[in-house]
């Protein structure tokens, strides 16, 4: 499969290791709004750097990577299903659902192979957690905590672009939740603080929040972000149900610990995404080889992107009128 990678930012460039790391998979071409980042990138792996636009009229490129900035990602996935070439997108599709709904009808009308960045489904741990749950290791779920902190809060003037954090950070979790609830959500209660960056705040953001989601059989998720954990990324879930619990731990280097007469001690765990989900960003890439050698629907699609979405705006107007909203089945 020979792929083409738009975008060749700090994502960019960790999909560009994940495909160079696949033996079935070549980086065919990489483009960026600033030619010098995708030449640099381009010439780290033997490839080369083109206008996006030369992208889609190269009839050997069999797919698109799109990691470009967010509000980029839909006009280049209904352009690359035009040209028939299968695409992943990194999350979101858009920030607002109606243009979401648009770029779903043009895969509708050229259906092609689609992968969205929903990249943890593909984490090892948490993998192991979903097969736990369906094949009733824990009984009948009953409640599902999911804790994400970043460790470091972003720059204020990142917030304004890119939709905040239910639609930039929480996205993620909702997914999650989504796929290892298995059942309709059927309300979201929401809230958030601002109490690590008054900047943030000033940007008309959050940098705290917390979120309960009611399934229809009446199972619980609850779910925890912060901009800043002073310790690391902290990734962890819990799956508690009738017969037990199942959880998924944070990952440090070593996963060593220590005990001794004055305690035990642990190492840190990874600091960031790039660290901590770099395996699964390698998993991601496979599936999507696989699924368009296949002919099958990826892990996670571009209805997913949609769903998420739409809890992401949901539980945003859940924060902002201080109240339960229900969700439409």
């Amino acid at each position: 499969m020979r792929i083409a990678l738009i975008g060749a930012g700090r994502i960019g460039k960790v999909h560009a290791q994940a495909i160079h790391s696949h033996p079935e998979v070549t980086l065919a071409a990489v483009a960026d709004f600033d030619p010098s980042a995708a030449q640099a990138l381009a010439k780290q792996y033997n490839s080369r750097a083109v206008e996006a636009d030369d992208i889609f009229a190269d009839d050997t490129i069999d797919a698109v990577l799109i990691a470009s900035s967010t509000p980029t990602h839909a006009d280049y996935l209904e352009r690359a299903a035009r040209s028939g070439k299968a695409i992943l997108c990194e999350k979101p599709i858009a920030l607002d659902l109606a243009r979401t709904r648009d770029a779903l009808q043009v895969l509708s009308e050229h259906p092609v192979t689609c992968a969205l960045g929903f990249n943890r489904r593909h984490d090892p741990q948490f993998t192991a957690l979903k097969e736990a749950i369906t094949e009733g290791r824990i009984g009948a779920l009953e409640t599902l905590t999911i804790i994400s902190r970043d460790p470091s809060p972003p720059p204020a003037e990142y917030v304004g672009a890119s939709g905040g954090l239910f639609r930039d950070m929480m996205i993620h979790d909702l997914d999650m939740a989504r796929w290892l609830l298995d059942e309709p959500i059927e309300s979201i209660f929401a809230v958030g603080s601002c109490v690590i960056d008054p900047a943030i705040g000033e940007a008309g953001d959050v940098d705290t929040a917390m979120v309960t989601l009611t399934t229809a059989s009446g199972k619980l998720c609850q779910i925890s972000n912060s901009r800043r954990a002073c310790y690391g990324y902290d990734q962890r879930i819990e799956a508690f149900g009738s017969d037990g619990m199942v959880q998924a731990q944070n990952e440090s280097d070593t996963r060593l610990r220590f005990t001794g007469t004055s305690g035990q001690t642990e190492e840190k765990p990874k600091w960031f995404f790039l660290e901590r989900y770099a395996q699964a960003y390698r998993l991601e890439i496979d599936d999507f080889v696989t699924a368009w050698k296949e002919r099958r629907g990826p892990l996670a699609g571009a209805q997913d992107g949609l769903e998420a979405l739409r809890l992401a705006e949901a539980a945003e107007r859940s924060m902002r009128e201080g109240r339960k909203i229900l969700l439409d089945a």
